[in-house]
């Protein structure tokens, strides 16, 4: 039998406290909406979960921010003088759509929620930095991305994921060591280091996106920024532009890769021992559960079933997230794209050929079916590699491993020139082979732009759904010729394609229509239901 460490003890405490605070407690009102009403606002987010696909953890989050920006607007219109109604009218949409529970939520959570709002809005209007235009736009919107970080928090309690952050980071700031060049080279100062270790655990043990990552980053720096008192609030009102300011220059810093790749590389110890004492809280107490996984023979079982588990549900899960993502990217941005073909065709007075129009969509939906097809699962070796990693971070060890981050090796002025070169080359080979090729088939000029596009889309968003197939990968990857020789010509077009994604956020003018035109007056239409049922039940009550 082996003694735990400290670090694991208290995550089987939290994992316990959890438990505790996840009961439901008895004779506590809870909020209640019409089940009518809920089934069609629940069907119209099924309709905007594919608009604005986001891998599925990060879906309710989007849904909260889309309803608090039009909430805020309505706020802003009146010049936020009326926002004591705010937070139960959020909560009731919220719970409609089907993002929370229906009679699971205290009605106390209404007035957390309104402090919440209460306070962004506060620091809202009393930022003295708040600027206009452009640069005040993106701080109004972080703002708002901040308050549905806190509102999400608030509703649904993330005290495992959050105590499985701490864990991993807890290890990850004693085996992370930094080189004293990269001090020296200015690209990162030592009181950072805990930032972007914090940051790098955030990214890659639960995937967060950057609202969420910057949410954490604020409870990690101001530890009562939750319960924030007047002077705090007043105090962070102040300085909130420039905190925006440091939070972004954390998400970007030069080094940020290097500690991403360590903790990616590492993570999945981490996401195993979550899942093994989230298998075990359901039957064993603190105690019981210390006494269990002490003992290595019982924990390597533990790792093993855990292992097997998340192993079966990988290829759904990368599937599922394939055709989610490639059904979004039609609708929201092929499909306008496929529009402008049509038109343009009609202008220059060319028929416009059906067919040419469904290999516009058929070659690239097969590119990504290919992508997943081609996904690799990790080797019978891997689960000794894991299981070996599981234990360490599961004992006590008196040397922990160390790992460094150097400082990339410099290239010349020369070097840098032919690889410039050599890259530009490569994209040029690429783009010119696709072009060739469906120049070649007949496709018209305006179907090859197209067709370039969403290849460069879907190849980009197929990476990344591959890369979540590595998850519970340590072993090393060896790298063939063939995918050296690969990675030389796809690599520009990913890049395109992540260049694309991140520029149709801000023009993407589908999901703006469903915003402006269907969302409000939807919202408004699902809460007639809901009254309008509750007027004929009063009714019946009165007939009876």
């Amino acid at each position: 039998m082996n003694e735990l460490s400290d670090k694991t003890k208290k995550l089987i405490f939290q994992y316990s406290l959890a438990k505790k605070q996840g009961l439901s407690k008895d004779g506590v009102a809870t909020i209640h909406v019409d089940e009518v009403a809920k089934k069609v606002a629940e069907f119209y987010e099924h309709i905007r979960t594919i608009v604005d696909w986001k891998e599925e953890h990060l879906m309710r989050r989007a849904a909260i921010i889309r309803k608090l920006k039009r909430k805020f607007f309505d706020l802003e219109l009146n010049n936020f003088s009326e926002t004591q109604d705010a937070a139960e009218s959020l909560v009731l949409e919220l719970i409609r759509g089907g993002l929370f529970s229906n009679d699971k939520i205290e009605e106390t959570k209404i007035n957390d929620v309104q402090r919440i709002i209460d306070k962004y809005v506060f620091i809202l209007k009393n930022n003295p930095e708040n600027k206009e235009g452009k640069t005040g736009i993106n701080f109004y919107n972080w703002l708002i991305e901040i308050t549905a970080c806190e509102i999400e928090e608030t509703l649904s309690p993330s005290i495992k994921e959050m105590a499985l952050i701490d864990y991993m980071f807890a290890y990850m700031k004693e085996k992370i060591k930094v080189s004293e060049k990269v001090f020296e080279s200015g690209l990162l100062q030592k009181e950072d280091v805990g930032t972007q270790i914090y940051v790098a655990v955030c990214l890659t043990l639960f995937k967060l996106d950057k609202p969420m990552i910057v949410y954490n980053l604020l409870r990690y720096k101001y530890p009562g920024w939750q319960r924030a008192d007047e002077q705090l609030i007043s105090k962070i009102s102040q300085n909130a532009f420039k905190i925006w300011r440091e939070t972004e220059r954390n998400l970007t810093n030069p080094m940020a890769n290097k500690f991403h790749a360590i903790c990616e590389k590492y993570d999945t110890p981490y996401l195993l021992m979550g899942d093994i004492l989230s298998e075990m809280e359901e039957s064993l107490n603190t105690a019981s559960i210390e006494k269990e996984i002490a003992e290595p023979s019982i924990l390597e079982n533990f790792i093993k079933k855990a292992y097997l588990k998340r192993l079966s549900t990988l290829k759904s899960r990368i599937s599922r997230a394939a055709v989610y993502s490639t059904i979004s990217i039609f609708i929201t941005k092929v499909l306008s794209l496929v529009l402008l073909e049509v038109l343009i065709e009609k202008a220059i007075g060319s028929k416009v050929d059906m067919a040419v129009l469904g290999a516009d969509v058929l070659i690239p939906t097969l590119l990504m079916f290919l992508i997943v097809a081609n996904v690799k699962k990790p080797s019978k070796k891997n689960l000794n590699i894991v299981t070996m990693e599981v234990m360490k971070i599961a004992y006590k060890k008196e040397v922990p491993d160390i790992y460094e981050i150097k400082m990339s090796r410099k290239k010349g002025l020369t070097i840098k020139v032919v690889l410039s070169m050599v890259y530009v080359l490569s994209a040029f080979v690429t783009f010119g082979a696709i072009s060739w090729i469906l120049h070649y088939f007949g496709f018209p000029i305006p179907s090859i732009a197209i067709d370039i596009i969403f290849i460069a889309l879907i190849l980009f968003a197929g990476t990344a759904v591959a890369k979540r197939a590595q998850e519970l990968t340590m072993e090393e990857d060896k790298e063939s010729f063939f995918s050296f020789i690969s990675d030389i010509f796809f690599l520009p077009i990913q890049g395109l394609g992540r260049w694309l994604s991140n520029k149709w956020k801000r023009y993407n003018f589908i999901t703006s229509f469903f915003n402006a035109l269907i969302d409000m007056p939807f919202s408004a239409f699902v809460e007639f239901i809901e009254k309008w049922r509750y007027f004929i039940k009063e009714r019946k009550e009165d007939i009876r």
